[in-house]
């Protein structure tokens, strides 16, 4: 039984940060990722742009080498994967891991195509891949989604945006721009005043000039394969907006089941993980949390260009741990 001194679950930019910090000091690593390197960039708009810029989401003093100011999605996931290359980082992909549980002075991890155990774990698995639902009927129709690819599949038809945010705004004002009827739907009185200072005033002139149908103060009651019907909450008032597509841009959560199971505390209603500020080490010991998934569902707080940095304390923590154990 191979027992790894580190176990990285999840090759996002901050999961690829911890395994080049622990190459750097010759620990016996692996980086498990369920889908493949940057899985959740994959699956960000083709056409998307960074909000940071191309040096704060360096990885590995590895330059990243863009056309604009701020790298596109492509752009990063070419980088990423030359970073991994260059490093000839240990990477399992397309292996999901189900189940943490302690083993000895380590811990065993169950995927559905074998068992891995290791002394340490980092987990690095970011927020992207489960939506949000907004528990409605017809949700899980097949031309509802809750991620948005191009706008090119779309000319000519009518699609509904559910969400105010950064998402739901870019989504609305590209599909807009490629001759889609667009329609957009809130809670919330207006669009989020923190999404990206020049996409607000943009999709709030759209909407001003009719060009983009909004629905405030609504929400979304049912989907059907013809309609969104949306009521308008201060007055329970009912419409039937016709859609042949719906993108529920209503944002995404980390894996709380996986943690639950793990044992890691998770405090209030956005699921914050409880770590020690200085390391990331969780409630349960042997087991960091690094990325995203440090803020839980409070998503605006944890970027690539902050997450990255987790990386240096933690494998810090394990190397002073793994020292003193050796005195």
């Amino acid at each position: 039984m191979h027992n790894y001194d580190l176990i990285i679950i999840g090759a996002g930019p901050c999961g690829l940060a911890c395994g080049i910090e622990a190459a750097h000091y010759d620990l016996d690593y692996l980086i498990i990722e369920k889908g493949n390197i940057t899985e959740s960039i994959r699956r960000y708009p083709h056409d998307m742009k960074f909000f940071s810029t191309a040096e704060n989401i360096e990885i590995g003093k590895l330059p990243l080498i863009s056309q604009d100011i701020r790298p596109s999605r492509t752009e990063a996931l070419k980088y990423y994967r030359r970073a991994a290359n260059h490093y000839n980082l240990n990477i399992r992909p397309f292996t999901t891991v189900q189940e943490i549980t302690k083993a000895g002075q380590g811990f065993q991890l169950k995927c559905e195509e074998a068992v891995f155990h290791a002394r340490k774990v980092i987990i690095a698995t970011g927020y992207y891949d489960i939506p949000k639902t907004i528990g409605v009927e017809g949700e899980d129709l097949p031309h509802v989604s809750h991620y948005y690819d191009e706008p090119y599949r779309y000319t000519n038809t009518r699609a509904v945006v559910v969400g105010g945010a950064n998402s739901a705004i870019e989504v609305a004002l590209d599909l807009y721009r490629n001759q889609v009827e667009v329609s957009l739907v809130h809670q919330f009185e207006s669009l989020d005043k923190t999404a990206k200072y020049w996409i607000v005033p943009d999709l709030e002139n759209r909407i001003k000039n009719g060009e983009v149908k909004a629905f405030f103060s609504s929400r979304v009651k049912r989907i059907t394969k013809d309609f969104v019907e949306v009521e308008h909450i201060p007055t329970n008032r009912t419409k039937k907006l016709s859609a042949d597509f719906v993108f529920l841009m209503t944002g995404y959560r980390p894996d709380v089941e996986l943690l639950q199971k793990t044992g890691i505390q998770l405090n209030g209603p956005a699921y914050i993980p409880a770590l020690n500020p200085q390391t990331y080490e969780s409630n349960v010991a042997g087991i960091y949390m690094a990325g995203s998934v440090v803020g839980g569902e409070e998503t605006a707080k944890i970027f690539i260009e902050n997450g990255k940095l987790h990386a240096k304390p933690i494998i810090a923590d394990i190397m002073n741990k793994r020292n003193r154990s050796n005195v």
